[in-house]
């Protein structure tokens, strides 16, 4: 399974979780010069990844996008800093929701009552909703297919430290669903401690260091499904074992490509990690923005964009990359047809 995992890449439509309910397919507002912003609500590494596929859309498309990351994780400035770019004059919008059911009233304000195109990337929001795509990572797969691999590294059996990072970000929820559901399919395999809250390198370094010597010998497998997160582990994992040369090897899944998650791979600290196609989060939704400004409209029963992953181990570490920008350029040449009409 491992090997399927690491030659292909796996894709799959963002997922919103066991959120359900009718899709309403919200009515485009067309304009002939749309004026994009790309909004992410707070400082985050991840967000500098998406942000370089909107530099690259604005490049290549000669469009211009107004970029602007909020000061946190929360709905109530989300709201404010938005409304501030509508009143600017912005049309089209492709935004990161802090929260997955109140972002929708933020939507239906902007939507039906200002004229605002709005697409979702790297996480979702409720049904129905006034977004008219979400274009990200299906992220409990993505921590599922992580889980896998790390068990089956493990033999089938043995003890993992679960890492996560801000609980208020919905991915986090469906991440730590999709682990827990894989280890629930393992008898020989559980979860001896779960740590959360991590917003920072620091964070994960601290939390991590405590972990490994409150459990020392016991644990079998580290999953970390943040990038924070994941760089904190690969930082742990060499200093420990600089100290302890002679300890039993820790298995060591992380979440995305950070120089710092790379290195560990090189190294061998870490043997896996998954790679999100984060800059195409950020150019897919900027181009469907600019198609539907031109009269494009969503295709009946269209709403998820998958973007793809890709398991990056040491055999493909040269590779990857390529990878996903093939499944971007395929989205992108489909965005006309496929997900939307004129």
């Amino acid at each position: 399974m491992m090997k399927k995992m690491m030659a292909a890449v796996l894709c799959g439509a963002v997922v919103v979780g066991g959120i359900t309910g009718v899709l309403v397919t919200p009515e485009p507002v067309y304009a002939a010069d749309s004026k994009i912003a790309w909004y992410a609500p707070a400082p985050h590494p991840y967000f500098d990844e998406v942000k370089k596929g909107v530099e690259k859309f604005m490049e290549e498309q000669d469009t211009e996008v107004i970029i602007q990351i909020g000061p946190d994780w929360t709905q109530a400035s989300e709201n404010e800093k938005v409304e501030a770019l509508v009143a600017q004059g912005v049309d089209a919008l492709s935004i990161y929701p802090c929260d997955a059911s109140g972002a929708n009233g933020l939507y239906e304000e902007i939507h039906e009552k200002m004229g605002v195109n709005v697409i979702n990337f790297g996480t979702d929001t409720a049904k129905p909703t006034s977004a008219s795509f979400a274009v990200g990572t299906d992220v409990k797969q993505a921590a599922k297919d992580a889980t896998e691999a790390l068990i089956e590294m493990m033999g089938g059996k043995g003890k993992i430290l679960n890492v996560l990072e801000v609980l208020e970000d919905p991915n986090t929820a469906l991440r730590k669903e999709g682990i827990e559901e894989v280890v629930a399919e393992y008898p020989d395999v559980e979860i001896i401690q779960e740590i959360a809250g991590i917003k920072t390198q620091e964070d994960a370094v601290s939390k991590i260091e405590s972990a490994i010597s409150a459990n020392l010998g016991k644990i079998d497998g580290i999953i970390c499904t943040g990038m924070i997160s994941s760089v904190g582990m690969a930082q742990t994992l060499t200093d420990f074992y600089a100290k302890q040369s002679d300890a039993e090897h820790i298995y060591a899944i992380g979440m995305d490509t950070d120089s710092g998650v790379m290195k560990g791979i090189e190294d061998g600290v870490i043997d896996a990690t998954i790679a999100q196609n984060s800059e195409g989060h950020g150019y897919i939704s900027c181009m469907a923005l600019k198609l539907m400004g031109e009269g494009y409209t969503v295709k009946d029963d269209q709403y998820f964009i998958d973007s793809g992953i890709v398991l990056v181990t040491k055999d493909n570490t040269d590779s990857y990359a390529e990878d996903l920008e093939e499944v971007t350029k395929g989205i992108l040449e489909k965005l006309p047809t496929d997900y939307l009409t004129k």
